[in-house]
Formats: structure tokens, C-alpha cells, sequence
């Protein structure tokens, strides 16, 4: 089975430092149908204001992975870690038994764009952790990149065996099979896509694939696109 998810169909958080579409539900938004796709439970794109930002927040069982798109997010956390990642480096923070946290827009000029995305843990009540790893250099050879994983085999490595995060950047013409899982989420973060058999998807649109293998993804336009496979 294959759905298209429109970006206009998704949930929609609009403040005056935050710009937020939510493809499931989250926060004062629900709907009892649509609260995942598999494992992934929360994916998130979100624009923040200059100088504006997420204050610190608790979060508790759940691996959750940032995807800057534009600009620069900063991250504080109880565990002591701080950063600020760009394109191209990945961010996992594994709440576990619970951890605070704050995201900012460190510049003062520009707006920052990115997704975040949750996945449910395999096991709860882990020691939280942090981790981040540049796959830029991957990405620029070409092909689909698995950037997050449970099983050790990518960038960075999320507690959950069951799930991994792609990301390809594709020129026109481009194509990659998708991987094959129970649950495949496809997300356009850029460009414009077409999957054999469905009609094209462009910026913000997702695909949701059950039990489907063997799809290859052709960008129509130098494309974007961040993939979750999970059981």
C-alpha cells in the first residue's frame, strides 16, 4: 500500500518565532489515525526566527534525531552536551530516563530549517546519550546514505534495531530503490520526486509505503529526501 501525503495536509503550528508542520499528530494537534507510521511517531519541519528558539524541555523514551536543511541549530542538554550542527551533520539525543534540552537559532540574521524527527526506543529507561556524525562527504558521492541506524551499520546509531534513517541528494534524473521494511516513510525535504507507479512529489509532500518493496525514487529536480525504515 502507498500513501501520498500533500504538505498542505499536514498539521500546521504557525507562532511569530515558529514555523511548524507536523506530519503527525503532536502537541495540541490529534488525530487518533494519524499518530505514526511504524516506528516513526513524530517528524517534524520546522523553520525558527533569528536569535529565537525551543527553551529548555524534557523529553523521556525516545530516540530523536535532528536534520538541519538551512542555517545553524544550537543544543544544550542536562547531560552537558552542547553543539551546533549544520547541513550534513546528523544529531541523535536518546531521552531514556529523561532528559532536558533546549534548541536555538544562534543567528541573529537568518532563519534555521530543519526536521526532527521520533522514533520509539527498543528498549525503555536508557542512560540518555548524545551523538553526531558529518555524512556530507557521503552524501556528495551520490546513492542513498543510511545516516541512522539500531544495528551499527550508519552514521549514528539510534536504540532501536528495528529502524534506519536515509538521506539522498539526488540530481534531475536521478534514482534510488528504496529500502526495504515494513513501514517506509519518504519525505521530500527538497526538489520534486516521482515513485514508478504514483504521481510526482515535491517539497513537503511524504509517501507512506506498507509492505511494499523494489519502489525506485526518481528525482525530477536536484532533490532531497530523507527516508524511515522501520518495522
Amino acid at each position: 500500500m502507498i500513501e501520498t501525503c500533500p504538505a498542505g495536509s499536514r498539521f500546521h503550528t504557525a507562532l511569530d518565532w515558529l514555523d511548524s508542520w507536523h506530519s503527525f499528530s503532536f502537541a495540541e494537534h490529534r488525530d487518533p489515525a494519524n499518530v505514526n507510521h511504524g516506528l516513526l511517531v513524530v517528524s517534524n519541519e520546522d523553520t525558527v526566527a533569528p536569535g529565537r528558539g525551543f527553551g529548555t524541555h524534557p523529553h523521556r523514551d525516545m530516540e530523536i534525531v535532528t536534520w538541519v536543511l538551512r542555517g545553524s541549530l544550537e543544543h544544550r542538554d542536562s547531560e552537558g552536551n552542547h553543539a551546533v550542527i549544520r547541513p550534513g551533520l546528523a544529531q541523535r539525543m536518546s531521552a531514556g530516563t529523561g532528559i532536558r534540552h533546549s534548541e536555538w537559532n544562534p543567528s541573529e540574521e537568518h532563519g534555521v530549517h530543519f526536521l526532527q524527527m521520533w522514533i520509539l526506543p527498543g528498549t525503555r529507561g536508557i542512560r540518555p546519550g548524545y551523538e553526531e556524525a558529518d555524512v556530507t562527504a557521503a552524501l556528495a558521492a551520490g546513492g542513498l546514505v543510511k545516516v541512522a541506524s539500531g544495528t551499527g551499520d550508519a552514521a549514528i546509531r539510534i536504540h532501536q534495531p528495528d529502524a534506519a534513517m536515509y538521506v539522498a541528494r539526488l540530481a534531475a534524473g536521478e534514482s534510488i530503490e528504496l529500502p526495504t521494511a515494513r513501514h517506509v516513510h519518504v519525505f521530500v525535504a527538497q526538489g520534486t520526486a516521482s515513485l514508478e507507479g504514483c504521481d510526482s512529489v515535491a517539497v513537503g509532500d511524504a509517501l507512506r509505503l506498507t509492505d511494499e518493496a523494489g519502489r525506485r525514487l526518481e528525482a525530477t529536480d536536484d532533490s532531497e529526501i530523507v527516508i524511515w525504515a522501520t518495522a
